[in-house]
């Protein structure tokens, strides 16, 4: 059963459309480009536990930023990872594979999960044991069209892609039925991070968001 808490958060990961895959090599300065996130309008951000410190990062994010900021982690493996991070602080949780495990884990603590799946059959085993969203990860190896293909026998999913989505190909993802985007390295530019150039940023996250609210408007 979905509590309120959890529709909630799940609502607002779809109404923020974009979904920051943050994967760094340090944490010194993510929590300054968390912040400028935020000012471009993403309002969801995924700390993935492949960053060093990910965890305090997870806890400085969630105690600094705006409370309508919704901060979760990614690249969980297991639930004891899970427990960790939203012990830390985190809203949400992200997988690459489906561990039923992990989806149980997040939902005792009242917190969405998305688990990874790529075939139609992992997806609805996915779907089935509870995940509010489902990842279709690697999504570069197969586009728009799949999700649309996805979608067709099954119109109850809610899919979020990660891989293969930019500027570029933000409204084509949306438009094919997609509930948000995962973007990693096309939005968390290293040359960005490393200049600390967070009103560069703000801009880019503000342009991802105006395809979204394009292609949801038809346009």
């Amino acid at each position: 059963m979905t509590t309120p808490n959890r529709a909630s958060l799940t609502s607002a990961l779809e109404a923020s459309g974009i979904v920051a895959v943050v994967r760094a090599s340090a944490p010194d300065s993510l929590v300054d480009l968390c912040q400028a996130l935020v000012e471009g309008g993403v309002a969801a951000v995924e700390i993935t536990m492949t960053t060093p410190g990910a965890l305090g990062v997870i806890e400085s994010a969630s105690r600094r930023l705006p409370s309508h900021c919704v901060i979760g982690v990614g690249s969980v493996l297991d639930p004891e990872t899970a427990r960790a991070a939203i012990l830390s602080g985190a809203k949400y949780v992200v997988a690459p594979t489906l561990n039923l495990d992990v989806i149980e884990m997040a939902h005792r603590y009242g917190c969405p999960v998305i688990p990874g799946a790529l075939t139609p059959t992992e997806i609805m085993t996915a779907w089935q044991a509870g995940a509010d969203m489902v990842k279709v990860f690697p999504a570069n190896h197969f586009g728009p069209r799949y999700i649309k293909d996805l979608l067709g026998p099954m119109p109850q999913l809610r899919l979020t892609p990660t891989g293969g989505v930019d500027l570029d190909t933000a409204a084509d993802w949306i438009r094919a039925g997609c509930a948000c985007l995962g973007v990693g390295s096309a939005l968390i530019r290293k040359d960005l991070i490393e200049s600390g150039d967070w009103a560069a940023m703000t801009d880019l996250a503000a342009k991802y968001v105006e395809q979204v609210r394009l292609a949801r408007s038809g346009d």
